[in-house]
C-alpha cells in the first residue's frame, strides 16, 4: 500500500513539474515581443495613416472643394505641390484681365473725348492718358476694341483654368482609389487584324482598385 502511494506521489510531482515548465515556456514566448527600429515604426505609422485616410477619402469632396476654392481639392487629395501651379495658372488670365481692362477704360475715354472734340467740345482732351495722346480717333477706336476683346478673352481663360483645376482634383481623387504603382501588370502579345490581314501588337494593362481594408497589425 505504501509503495502504491509513493508511486502516485512521484507521478503527481513529475506531472506538476511538466505543467510548470510548460507554463514558464509559454510565458517566456509571450514575453518575447519583436521590436521595430524607429525607421520601421515611422513607416508602419505612415501606412496606418494612409490606410485610414483612404477609408475616409471621397472623390466627390475633392470636386466640390476645388469648385469653391481653387487648390482646395488638390489639398484634399494630398497633392499640395499642385496648389502653386493652380494659382499660377489662374494668375495669368487674372493679370491680363487687369491690364486689358485698365487700358480699355483709358482708350474708351480717349475715343469718346476725341469724338466730342470733332463736334467742338474739347473739354476732355486734357484728361486723356499721356500714353495715348497723339493717336487718331480711328486708331483709338481700334485700340479700344482690341483691349475689350482681350479683356473678354481673359475672363474666358480664367473660367477654363478654374474648370481645369476642378477636373484635375476630380480625376486624381478617383485615381487615389486605384493601384497605379510600378507593380502594374502589362501584357504584350502579337495580334492579326482580320480585316486588313496586317500583323500588330496589343497592349493590355491591368489596373486594380486599392483595398479599403485597414491594415492588420500582428500582435
Amino acid at each position: 500500500m505504501f509503495k502504491k502511494l509513493l508511486i502516485v506521489f512521484v507521478l503527481i510531482l513529475v506531472g506538476s513539474k511538466g505543467v510548470f515548465a510548460q507554463t514558464a515556456t509559454d510565458s517566456a514566448k509571450a514575453a518575447v515581443v519583436p521590436t521595430l527600429s524607429p525607421k520601421e515604426q515611422s513607416k508602419l505609422q505612415k501606412k496606418i495613416r494612409d490606410s485610414i485616410w483612404l477609408l475616409t477619402h471621397i472623390p466627390q469632396k475633392a470636386t466640390r472643394r476645388s469648385a469653391m476654392i481653387p487648390g482646395w481639392g488638390q489639398a484634399y487629395n494630398r497633392e499640395y505641390w499642385k496648389i502653386p501651379l493652380v494659382y499660377g495658372i489662374l494668375g495669368i488670365p487674372a493679370a491680363t484681365y487687369v491690364y486689358n481692362n485698365s487700358f480699355y477704360k483709358k482708350t474708351k475715354f480717349a475715343y469718346e473725348a476725341l469724338f466730342k472734340a470733332q463736334s467742338g467740345d474739347s473739354s476732355d482732351i486734357a484728361a486723356i492718358d499721356p500714353e495715348l495722346r497723339g493717336l487718331s480717333i480711328g486708331s483709338m477706336q481700334n485700340y479700344r476694341n482690341a483691349f475689350r476683346r482681350d479683356r473678354d478673352y481673359s475672363i474666358l481663360w480664367f473660367i477654363l483654368a478654374w474648370g481645369l483645376q476642378v477636373v484635375d482634383a476630380t480625376v486624381f481623387g478617383h485615381l487615389r482609389h486605384f493601384d497605379v504603382s510600378n507593380s502594374l501588370s502589362m501584357q504584350i502579345q502579337p495580334q492579326l487584324n482580320p480585316a486588313t490581314r496586317t500583323p500588330g501588337l496589343s497592349f493590355q494593362f491591368t489596373v486594380k482598385e486599392k483595398s479599403k481594408k485597414p491594415l492588420a497589425i500582428a500582435r
